[in-house]
């Protein structure tokens, strides 16, 4: 603190220390003088004087004397007044400060200091208030809170002074040393109070957020004005977001701020949320009482003072804390903070739509997530609050927020049910208003109230009866209603409320399944028959409990009374819809079936009652208003209730039989033959003579003239045949004669009628056949009997040959049918024949139709001739569940005696049946036989399994399913499997040992080989179109097919090949036979299989993944039958699976290889080590194979594999998944196989694959991968060329003829490189390679380094380099003498100037840590290469850069060495070496004139060499660094001047060469900055420097020629010896002459080049004016007058038009310099006669010169030469017009000076030319007078 202070009050002494040794008197005289010093001091002076007393006078407070402390006051009194007004005064803060911390200082002095301080710190600069407002925090908590309040306010002033943009990081050290303490607490709590000021709050009243108190305490005695208000808060920000606090300390904080007024505060705040306080904990219970506090205030109850207690946040704070309160759990159980949020937002005083709306959603997130014990004190509440809400609120509102707010009350009451039902369940009103919401409710809060709704049913389970009875009157009043929504909930309500047994609830439900919306409809459903699909689906034993048929009859009577009447015409009005009747009965039926287990029912009379009012009901549905379904399902009930009461029905319905015969004509199908049905059950309770009528008039309806409709026909063939039937059965039965009758008319119907209608008479005829055998027909009264079978043999053959599917099955059943009692082996064997030729069908249904018929031949069927006439029987499939059930459940235990057939006819029929199947079907080589001998013989199995010849075919049995499950059709390989099946579950064990043994060989390879079939020229060996088509288009697939094309091949054992396929496939279709087969005798097999599971399963998985979808399903299914835990069961038998798919992923065959793969992939997934280990390198070569596999499905499956290791090594790998030793064991199984075969691959896929694999092995890896970097590095290395896409070397290599540079494309090729994986797995080895790994490694790298091709591997070897020495540090050191050995020479040899850089980089990074001798070696022999050719100066120039930046420790203290060679290279002629020297002089050299100096004798050294070299180019080089050494240093070179000048000296003679004028500049630049020295040293010098330059003048070379008289003009304006003119112009005016020869020789010679050489006289003679005016310059005045006749021959001569105006232009500077030099000699001179010879001769250049002058003006139109030639001509004016010629002359170009200067366009030189005639005509009046 001391240091901040202005005043120099040493640190160990305190103010009143110097007053503590005196006495009162001494004291008070002291104060006296302080306050006399103070009056008598100036304003200027007075911040010095108070920096010293006033400390002294606050301290002397502390005294116990009145007289002291009145002085005192006194003293404050005056500096108060002095001070008040003027700010500038400031006052000593350190000082003021020290002493309050004092711990002796009394508590007034505390009080002065602390005034004073808040003084001090308005007046100080802000330097100092920003470094010691931190001070003041530090223990600021123990402070009185007065105390505390000002200092808080003073700092606050300073943030927002000082801090309100930016904070410097030494302030924001100062207030990180807060952070932790309770001071720091403090210091946020009131930043959190200034953030919530609001400039508002002046106003008055309670301040949002704060208490009076605190609003005091932030504003003080003035209110804040909003600018500073703002700065302050923006201040505050700026320092809490610097200290780096918890996100739950600022919180509240940020999130005031967020909610502030003032724009810029909300954005920081904003900012500071997003930024910072994302991640903080919302259920930290600090942290939201502290939420709570802002949101609420304070309301806590008590004795708390008005002005203590906390108001609530403004409104959009609280918004913004309700969103976080949605988000926090402890918010939820903050009872009763939660609740005083809730309902300060729903019925606040200052609430708004928004803050309700928030109020509704944070309650739904209470109802969600608060603890029971807590929700039990508020649920109650809130609810009634939600209740009164929603009562607020008008329904129908088109404000968003209001239509949100009663959203979330819909939701919270949903939510409250299910969290706490108790609350609802002794009443209906929440549930009344829900119903009534939806009804009233604007649609789109229909949803929310609908799942409210139905959340709120599980309230009233167990509610009390008397609530249940009005919920049941609640839903039953919604349920049919308008809306949707009302209904669906109802529909709900009525099937999750309330059991099955529950009628009300069921009415509902059948009256919404005629719902018009789906999903009510299902629903109601679903409740009415709850998991009936699933029972469909699954054999379940589900416990369903239905109500009692009268119960629920009794109810629907009770809500409809007259859906039981029924007047039997047809005609009544149905009640309810088609769809209700459906459900209805169904459920009706279901209740029936409930009941019927019972024994006693014949004797139960209410049952019986019920079933009666049953028909009733089912007699209304068949009202004509109802569907066609309706009736077909009410007259199907009705078969179904006479099948179980079949007297009862038959009485009721024989008093109704008109009622039956309405429905002959219906329209259905279903419903005529089921009213067929009954009418025949009612037939048999009529007398006889009432039947006889009935039978005639059906007779007569059918043999009657007028035709009738088919359904007529239909109805009354089917009412023949069951009514003959049964009046055969009762007693007494029909008469012969009627039975002749209507067998007659069932006759005569086959033989005139319709396929259709004779089918159905056929199906009639049946009926009569399996009552009695069929008698002969009398066809009149005179002729003999005929057998039926005779007479419809011929009709029955053409039947069963037509293309009407449904006939031919009824015909063939019947046929079926009439065998049954019939005796006689003719008719028999017709009917075998009959069936027989339905062999070839290629239906199934007539297949399976001719099957049952033959069981009806073979005796034994399951069923009762009752079954068939008075049930719903349609067939044996249909009743048995045939292919669709379990095994167990397809057919019956034991067969009924009723058809238990053992006459010796019956056995003939089963030995013509056993034959024709085992000797010509099963074993055809027809495959449309062979499915029908499947078909046939499973029937036979299946319906007669149980007879005892079937008992003795089972081993045949066996063996022909055994072998059609090979079968191609996949419907004879089921029905074979099918039969397995049953033949195992009939079988004894032996059988069954012997068939599972079969069945495991087919699947395992291993069964034995089947039957065989001879093959005909039409046997089918492939499928149609699997096998491809002939040459000629035609199919391929039978055997005389394939033979024909193996012959056209000339290959006819090309067949056997076929053959081979042919086989293979059957194998396969064998499998899956065996499969289906193998699924059904797994359930039944047991532990019998477990002995072949070894062998059985590796196989199974892999068929289960087979390419054929059959095949697959085949095997899923027998896996799924023999395995119940598949996790289990593939881990217990792993490694035999895997060794098998291993294996079979090299198999021939495609479909092995491909299935292999796909198993191998799947069973990877989320393997342990100890699982896979073994396996793991087979299995990356088996998917590198397969990914090269020749078969795309292969490949494809191939890298699905490949994805699936390659999940699995990255995670094995991994040392974060994986324990450390498994992880280096996969790595050492893995990465040496991706290296060697997997990158190295030609594949492209599998080259991918493998680098993705090896970088992300080495991400997850770390550091197990060491022992495999070097290895890994070079690998990588080299990758990075050897996978570049080759595209990119045939665009460099053409890069130069399309105008690409090649530097640009390989710095692309490298950026591609560096974006590679390879370059990331190379940065990823940096990261964990060490010192140890470097033995290894760094010799595979010089290989590399050596050995290595490509650039981006070049370039890649060289930053792998680097990133290493950068990683390992001074590990490196032991290998640098290699690597510097070998990184030099690979720098200059690099042909790429990237590659060149990056080895230079590696070069520079090794220098680092190289030793001295080593270094100095390298330096040396880099230098050294800036003698070589182009590269090696490059090399140079990059490997200089490169040490520089990178070694710029090692770098700088070769500069002797260095610093020559950058200089002189930097004069290189080739442009790309120059600027890189150039470029590096820039860069390291401080100041060019330093440097130069520092280093000038290794400089000079380096250039007297390259001077005196044999090369030119080192002699143009060192002589150009001449000439810039000589431009900087000037006369400090002079101390190497002699070496240079003797060097070049001896250089300009001899022979000319290319850049010699190079030399030429060097020394004009010597002689011109060592002149002195020169001349100093050698007088004689000059005069030779003179000789060898007026020599190189002479030189023919136009360029050399230029830079020697360049360098003559230089040198003699440097020696300025008078001598030189005399030496020298007599050369000038000699070359001059020369020129003019020149000239003349121009004008005859025409060659062009004499031409291009004439073309050069003129610069050559502008260069002689120019050295002429230097010579001038330097002459004597006699010399001059001696010369001037030449002088003005030379200047007429050059002022000749035949020069260009540039030669002129320096004739006119020439003669300006000879004017002002002959002025001088007048000045100078004290010689009359020289003075006379001066004017002289200026008279005579006037004459001569001046004429040419004007032409000039006149032939040349440049303005430049126009102001240049009207100055000189000026100036010969003058100094003619001086001292006029005694003799003066006519000027005779006056007239022409006159016109010039009318005419003269340029102002400057028309002014100049007027003054000319101004004074030569004066000077002509004067002559005149």
């Amino acid at each position: 603190m001391a240091e901040s202070s202005s005043t120099t009050t040493p640190a160990d002494a305190t103010p009143w220390a110097s007053l503590s040794g005196k006495s009162e008197e001494e004291r008070e005289e002291l104060l006296d003088r302080i306050l006399t010093r103070l009056a008598l001091c100036d304003d200027s002076k007075l911040q010095d004087l108070l920096a010293k007393i006033l400390p002294i006078s606050i301290a002397a407070l502390s005294s116990a004397s009145t007289g002291l402390r009145n002085k005192v006051i006194e003293i404050l009194s005056h500096v108060n007044k002095r001070v008040k007004h003027q700010l500038e005064i400031g006052l000593p803060v350190s000082d003021l400060w020290k002493l309050y911390v004092e711990s002796t200082s009394a508590p007034m002095v505390k009080n002065f200091c602390i005034v004073y301080l808040e003084m001090a710190m308005d007046r100080a600069k802000k330097e100092e208030t920003q470094m010691i407002a931190p001070v003041f925090l530090a223990n600021i908590s123990k402070l009185p809170p007065q105390h505390q309040d000002i200092l808080f306010r003073v700092t606050a002033k300073v943030i927002g002074d000082c801090h309100s943009s930016q904070i410097s990081d030494e302030v924001v050290a100062k207030y990180r040393i807060l952070v932790g303490s309770k001071d720091c607490d403090l210091f946020l709590d009131f930043c959190l109070q200034t953030i919530l000021y609001q400039p508002s709050s002046q106003s008055g009243g309670s301040p949002a957020g704060l208490s009076i108190i605190q609003f005091e305490r932030v504003a003080g005695k003035q209110p804040l004005k909003s600018d500073l208000l703002r700065n302050r808060k923006l201040g505050m920000l700026n320092i809490i977001e610097a200290l780096e606090l918890l996100p739950e300390v600022v919180y509240p904080i940020y999130t005031a701020a967020s909610a502030d007024s003032q724009e810029s505060v909300l954005k920081k705040g904003e900012e500071l949320l997003k930024k910072y306080a994302s991640g903080v904990n919302l259920d930290d219970p600090d942290l939201i009482s502290r939420l709570y506090l802002l949101f609420n205030g304070t309301t806590v109850s008590g004795n708390i003072a008005p002005e203590f207690k906390v108001s609530p946040g403004n409104l959009s704070l609280r918004i913004r804390l309700m969103s976080a309160f949605c988000r926090s759990i402890t918010a939820a159980n903050s009872f009763p903070s939660t609740l005083q949020c809730i309902f300060g937002c729903i019925f606040g005083m200052d609430t708004t739509s928004r803050l309700k709306q928030l109020g509704m959603e944070f309650t739904v997130w209470v109802f969600k997530h608060a603890k029971m014990d807590q929700l039990k004190l508020m649920g109650p509440v809130i609810l009634t609050g939600i209740l009164k809400t929603l009562d607020n609120f008008p329904l129908l509102n088109s404000d968003a927020t209001v239509r949100d707010t009663r959203n979330f009350c819909f939701q919270a009451i949903g939510m409250l049910a299910r969290r706490m039902p108790q609350l609802f369940r002794d009443n209906i009103d929440v549930a009344i208003r829900l119903f009534d919401a939806l009804k009233l409710e604007a649609q789109n809060l229909r949803l929310i109230i609908q799942e409210a709704t139905n959340s709120l049913a599980v309230a009233y389970q167990g509610a009390p009866s008397e609530v249940l009875k009005d919920v049941e009157l609640l839903l039953l009043q919604n349920s049919q209603v308008e809306q949707i929504e009302v209904r669906f909930c109802a529909v709900r309500w009525a099937t999750s409320l309330f059991d099955l047994k529950h009628c009300p609830s069921k009415y509902i439900c059948m009256l919404a399944s005629a719902d018009s919306k789906m999903d009510i409809r299902e629903m109601a459903l679903e409740g009415l028959f709850p998991g009936e699909d699933q029972r469909k689906n699954v054999s379940q034993n589900m416990s369903v409990e239905y109500p009692k048929l009268s119960d629920m009859l009794a109810y629907i009577r009770e809500q409809q009374p007259a859906i039981l009447d029924s007047n039997g015409i047809g005609d009544v009005k149905l009640i309810f819809p088609s769809k209700t009747y459906l459900a209805m009965i169904k459920f009706l039926l279901k209740c029936f079936e409930g009941e019927n287990t019972r024994t006693d029912l014949i004797e139960d009379s209410e049952f019986l009652h019920s079933v009666e009012r049953l028909c009733l009901l089912l007699e209304h549905s068949m009202g004509h208003e109802g569907s066609v379904e309706l009736h077909a399902t009410a007259s199907k009930a009705i078969i179904t209730l006479g099948s179980k009461f079949p007297q009862m029905i038959g009485y009721h319905y024989s008093k109704k039989v008109p009622w039956l015969k309405q429905f002959w004509n219906h329209l259905d199908y279903d419903t005529r033959e089921a009213m067929a049905r009954l009418l025949g059950m009612a037939s048999s309770a009529l007398p006889v003579p009432s039947l006889t009528e009935l039978i005639d008039e059906i007779i007569l309806s059918l043999g009657g003239a007028q035709k009738l409709r088919f359904e007529t026909q239909h109805g009354l063939l089917c009412a023949l045949g069951f009514v003959t039937a049964n009046g055969l059965l009762r007693s007494p039965s029909i008469s012969d004669s009627q039975l002749q009758n209507s067998l007659k008319c069932l006759v005569d119907t086959i033989n005139s009628e319709t396929i259709t209608l004779a089918s159905v008479a056929v199906q009639a005829m049946g009926h009569v056949g399996i009552c009695i055998p069929l008698p002969p027909l009398l066809l009149d009264s005179t002729a003999a009997a005929v057998s039926i079978w005779t007479i419809l043999h011929e009709k029955l053959r053409k039947l069963l040959s037509s293309d009407d599917i449904k006939a031919v099955q009824k015909t063939v059943i019947a046929l079926g049918h009439m065998c049954v009692k019939e005796s006689s082996s003719s008719h028999l064997d017709t009917a075998l024949d009959l069936i027989f030729s339905l062999c070839r069908s290629k239906v199934e249904d007539i297949l399976f139709a001719a099957g049952e018929a033959l069981s009806f031949l073979w005796g034994g069927v399951p069923i009762t001739i009752d079954v068939i006439l008075k049930t719903n029987y349609s067939s044996l499939s249909m009743s048995s569940n045939f292919l669709m059930g379990d095994v167990s459940s397809s057919f019956p235990r034991a067969s009924l005696t009723e058809f238990q057939d053992d006459e010796s006819y019956h056995v003939t029929v089963r030995n013509t049946i056993t034959r024709k199947l085992f000797d010509v079907l099963l074993y055809s080589n027809r495959k449309e036989e062979r499915c029908a001998g499947a078909v046939w013989l499973l029937s036979l199995t299946i319906y007669c399994g149980h007879h005892e010849t079937i008992q003795q075919l089972l081993p045949d049995i066996q063996e022909a399913f055994s072998h059609l499950i090979g079968e191609q059709s996949e419907l004879t390989q089921e029905l074979a499997s099918q039969g397995l099946s049953i033949v195992y579950e009939l079988g004894d064990d032996a059988m069954k040992r012997n068939l599972v043994n079969a069945l495991v060989g087919t699947l395992t390879g291993s069964g034995k080989r089947k039957r065989a079939v001879k093959l005909v020229e039409d046997s089918e060996v492939f499928q149609a179109g699997g096998f491809g088509e002939s040459p000629s288009g035609g199919k391929l697939s039978t055997y005389k097919e394939l033979c024909n094309l193996a012959n056209e091949m000339g290959q006819p054992d090309l067949i056997y090949k076929f053959m081979d396929l042919a086989n293979y496939q059957s194998s396969l279709n064998s499998k899956r036979g065996a499969a289906f087969g193998f699924s059904k005798i797994a359930k039944l097999a047991g532990d019998a299989l477990h002995p072949y599971l070894r062998a059985l399963i590796p196989r199974l998985v892999r068929y289960q993944y087979d390419p054929d979808k059959n095949v697959q399903d085949a095997m899923t299914h027998i896996w799924k039958s023999l395995v119940a835990d598949t996790k289990r069961a593939i881990d217990e038998h792993l490694d035999l699976i895997l060794d098998d798919l291993l294996i079979q992923c090299g198999s021939r065959l495609w479909r092995s290889r491909e299935a292999s793969c796909l198993a191998v992939a799947d069973i990877l997934q989320g393997r342990r080590f100890d699982q896979v280990g073994k396996h793991l390198k087979r299995i990356w070569t088996a998917a590198f194979r397969a990914m090269d596999d020749i078969k795309e499905t292969v490949r494809n499956a191939g890298d699905r594999l490949c994805r699936a290791v390659t999940s699995l090594t990255g995670r094995l790998c991994d040392v974060s998944l994986t324990p450390e030793p498994e992880a280096r064991e996969t790595m050492a199984t893995v990465l040496p196989l991706l290296l060697t075969e997997g990158i190295a691959s030609k594949v492209g896929s599998i080259r991918k694959a493998s680098i993705s694999m090896v970088t992300r092995l080495a991400k997850g890896a770390g550091v197990t991968v060491r022992p495999y970097l070097n290895d890994l590095v070079c690998c990588m290395l080299e990758s990075l060329s050897s996978l570049e896409d080759q595209g990119m070397n045939y665009v460099e290599l053409h890069a130069g003829s399309v105008g690409i540079q090649t530097e640009k494309l390989e710095n692309l090729r490298i950026s591609i490189a560096r974006g590679s994986p390879m370059w990331e797995t190379l940065e990823i080895c940096i990261d964990v390679v060490d010192s140890n790994s470097l033995e290894l490694l760094v010799p595979r790298l010089a290989q590399l380094v050596r050995s290595g091709v490509g650039l981006n591997t070049r370039v890649g070897v060289a930053n792998f380099i680097s990133l290493l020495v950068q990683k390992v540090g001074v590990s490196v050191k032991p290998f640098t003498p290699l690597l510097l050995k070998l990184l030099l020479p690979v720098v200059r040899d690099e042909k790429s100037v990237a590659s060149k850089r990056a080895f230079a980089n590696a070069c520079a990074l090794v220098l680092k840590y190289a030793a001295p001798s080593q270094a100095q070696k390298l330096i040396e022999d880099t230098a050294n290469l800036h003698f070589g050719d182009r590269n090696d100066q490059i090399s140079c120039a990059l490997l200089l850069k490169s040490y520089a930046s990178m070694a710029a420790d090692v770098f700088s203290g070769y500069h002797a060495i260095i610093v020559p060679v950058i200089f002189m290279s930097r004069f290189e002629d080739d442009k790309v070496i120059s600027s890189l020297y150039e470029e590096l002089w820039e860069e390291n050299m401080s100041t060019e004139r330093i440097t130069l100096q520092l280093y000038l004798g290794e400089i000079v050294t380096l250039i007297n060499e390259g001077i005196v070299s044999s090369s030119w180019a080192s002699k143009k080089k060192a002589s150009q660094a001449v000439r810039k050494l000589s431009e900087v240093l000037g006369e400090i070179l002079s101390s190497h001047h002699d070496l240079l000048l003797n060097s070049l000296m001896k250089e300009l003679p001899g022979r000319l060469w290319e850049g010699k004028d190079a030399v030429l500049y060097a020394l004009s630049a010597v002689c011109t900055s060592c002149h002195k020295s020169i001349s100093a040293l050698n007088p004689d010098a000059p005069n030779a420097i003179l000789n060898l330059i007026s020599s190189a003048c002479t030189k023919k070379a136009q360029t050399y020629r230029e830079a020697a008289f360049n360098c003559l003009e230089q040198v003699i304006k440097a020696f300025n010896s008078p001598e030189f003119f005399n030496m020298v112009f007599p050369l000038l005016y000699e070359m001059s002459n020369l020129s003019a020869h020149v000239k003349s020789v121009q004008k005859s010679l025409a060659s062009d080049a004499e031409s291009d050489e004439t073309d050069s006289s003129p610069a050559i003679h502008d260069k002689i004016l120019i050295c002429l005016t230097a010579c001038i310059h330097v002459a004597r005045i006699g010399d001059i007058l001696e010369q001037q006749k030449s002088l003005i021959d030379l200047y007429l001569f050059s002022l000749s038009p035949s020069f260009p105006w540039t030669v002129k232009m320096s004739v006119f500077s020439s003669v300006k310099e000879l004017l002002t030099k002959l002025q001088h000699g007048v000045i100078d001179s004290q010689d009359s006669l020289v003075k006379t010879s001066i004017y002289a001769f200026i008279h005579e250049l006037f004459y001569a010169v001046s004429p040419e002058l004007l032409k000039s003006l006149r032939t040349i139109n440049i303005g430049q030469v126009h102001i240049a030639a009207a100055k000189c001509l000026l100036e010969l004016a003058n100094r003619f017009v001086v001292v006029p010629p005694i003799d003066l002359k006519e000027l005779s170009f006056m007239s022409e000076l006159i016109d010039i200067c009318e005419v003269e366009k340029n102002e400057h030189a028309k002014s100049l030319l007027r003054k000319c005639v101004d004074i030569l005509g004066k000077l002509e009046k004067v002559g005149q007078s």
